[in-house]
């Protein structure tokens, strides 16, 4: 069974107020030696024991896509991950 990890985050240039807040606060905190903070969303993607590799990375490209990201303001990376019963 093969098993999709995929992360979504915004693209370069795209404001995200949520790692602002949470970079600021870290600094608060006395962490000043962290200087990016990022936010994203993480997903996990199960497919069926008769799809193939190829075919599981073609299924997660469309989602990420169609579904798990705006790919006007967001990026998606994933893994494929062979995973047994």
């Amino acid at each position: 069974m093969w098993l999709a990890k995929v992360i979504v985050s915004y693209k370069t240039g795209i404001l995200d107020p949520e790692a602002k807040t949470i970079h600021n606060a870290l600094i608060s905190l006395g962490y000043q030696d962290i200087n990016k903070v990022e936010t994203g969303k993480y997903f996990q993607i199960g497919f069926s024991d008769s799809i193939d590799r190829d075919k599981a990375k073609e299924l997660t490209k469309q989602a990420c896509a169609k579904i798990l990201s705006n790919p006007v303001i967001q990026k998606y990376t994933f893994q494929l991950e062979e995973v047994s019963k």
